[in-house]
């Protein structure tokens, strides 16, 4: 039994991060100030927008380490069907 060839792709994932769950925190604190008390909202406001520029600047460098080009040794699969050409169908 031969085995198979080995992956010439690379897949990338991202590094575990807080960001997302402060940006929550802050988003659900910022809707509840607005019905309860002013200064929450404030807080949750600055923890949303902190949070969310942490979360942008380390996607950003997430992306700025990946490869710009992969050499990929399969066919690509096409996004849509095409139909065969009139002259293919014998028309």
């Amino acid at each position: 039994m031969t085995q198979p060839p080995e992956p010439t792709e690379s897949i990338y994932l991202p590094r575990p991060s807080i960001h997302p769950a402060l940006f929550a925190f802050g988003l659900a604190a910022l809707v509840v100030g607005l019905f309860s008390w002013w200064p929450y909202a404030v807080i949750g406001g600055a923890i949303a927008l902190f949070s969310l520029v942490g979360w942008l600047r380390t996607n950003r460098d997430e992306i700025g380490r990946m490869p710009r080009r992969q050499h990929t040794d399969t066919a690509p699969i096409p996004l849509a069907a095409t139909r065969p050409l009139d002259s293919e169908r014998g028309a």
